[in-house]
């Protein structure tokens, strides 16, 4: 195959075109833009908690704690209430565990001493406000049996619900 000299012209003018424009070439153009980026965070909290085990009450005084685990959204303010249990007539003062037919009587304090009673109103009987920092914060809830409650022998067992207003 033979191309004529008009071919072979325009070729060679193509190929010199593109080596003009190669990449790195002064005439190579940019343009720009922005967007927004943004998100709302919003207070949350997560609480979690240990079991709280008296092991075996003889007729003295019992104690044990409880661990409350909790991560809140930096800066965010909270308090954390107990409630009154599943005992049949518990209060957030008079707290029992049921078994073997009668209830065993027992209280959830904020201090170790046994002092200040742990209940589950906000601003009234829970524990003062705490600032979250974003990492996990514990806190320690105190249980006591007190001396001298000679109950039926058998297994005794109440559940608590910890609940976080923030």
């Amino acid at each position: 195959m033979t191309y004529s000299g008009s071919f072979k012209l325009a070729l060679c003018a193509t190929v010199l075109g593109l080596l003009a424009i190669a990449p790195g070439s002064a005439n190579a153009a940019t343009a720009t833009t922005t967007f927004a980026v943004n998100s709302t965070v919003v207070a949350t909290c997560t609480i979690s908690a240990t079991a709280m085990a008296f092991g075996n009450y003889t007729g003295v005084v019992a104690d044990s704690t409880s661990t409350i685990s909790t991560t809140c959204t930096n800066t965010t303010p909270y308090q954390i209430g107990l409630d009154a249990g599943t005992g049949t007539g518990a209060t957030v003062t008079a707290r029992s565990m049921t078994g073997a037919g009668v209830l065993l009587a027992y209280g959830l304090y904020s201090d170790a001493t046994h002092t200040t009673n742990w209940g589950n109103t906000p601003g009234t009987d829970t524990p003062a406000s705490v600032t979250a920092t974003g990492a996990v914060q514990t806190v320690t809830v105190y249980g006591q049996i007190a001396a001298g409650l000679y109950v039926a022998p058998g297994v005794y067992a109440d559940t608590i619900t910890a609940t976080i207003t923030y």
